[in-house]
């Protein structure tokens, strides 16, 4: 059982006994909030990434597209978060949907899960860039492209999101 010790709007902190003396200290999301990541593939052969500063980070970060489920509307289901927050990121919506399952970001600090999707048969129906501030810009990527996207993305100061490495074997 962890101890509460601050909470936020969206994370709370607790501790937790471990070992014979010790605590374990992570980070939750508020009333068990999980995420929703999208690996977006168009008709073209395109990944669709998503640029975004991240504070935690003091940097940019080239992510897949992905979004908090049920924190706009209560008892939202993964895929319906997933769905919207393809097409308010990307601007785009997907006709087919495959659930590869849910996923830790990092155990030991974090006790957020995340569910899994690949998107196909996508269209574009808006000029995505999330929710004004947000500061999301969208990327469409050739395939054959990533590997200098990355780079050139990491030359300019971008942070590599990991799940991109779960995401490449599956393209």
């Amino acid at each position: 059982m962890s101890e509460l010790v601050w909470r936020g709007r969206f994370l709370e902190m607790h501790v937790a006994p471990h070992g014979s003396s010790g605590q374990w200290e992570f980070v939750k999301r508020v009333n068990g909030i999980s995420a929703a990541v999208i690996l977006a593939i168009t008709d073209g052969r395109e990944i669709l990434l998503v640029e975004q500063y991240r504070a935690p980070l003091a940097a940019p970060c080239i992510e897949l597209p992905a979004g908090l489920v049920g924190d706009e509307e209560a008892g939202e289901s993964a895929l319906t978060s997933a769905r919207r927050e393809l097409e308010e990121e990307t601007g785009f919506r997907a006709e087919h949907w495959e659930d590869f399952g849910i996923f830790a970001s990092s155990p030991g600090m974090i006790g957020e899960i995340f569910h899994f999707y690949r998107a196909t048969g996508l269209t574009r129906v808006g000029p995505g860039g999330g929710h004004e501030g947000e500061g999301i810009i969208p990327h469409v990527v050739p395939l054959s492209d990533v590997p200098a996207f990355i780079a050139a993305a990491r030359a300019r100061g971008c942070i590599i999101d990991t799940r991109l490495l779960i995401a490449l074997p599956l393209l």
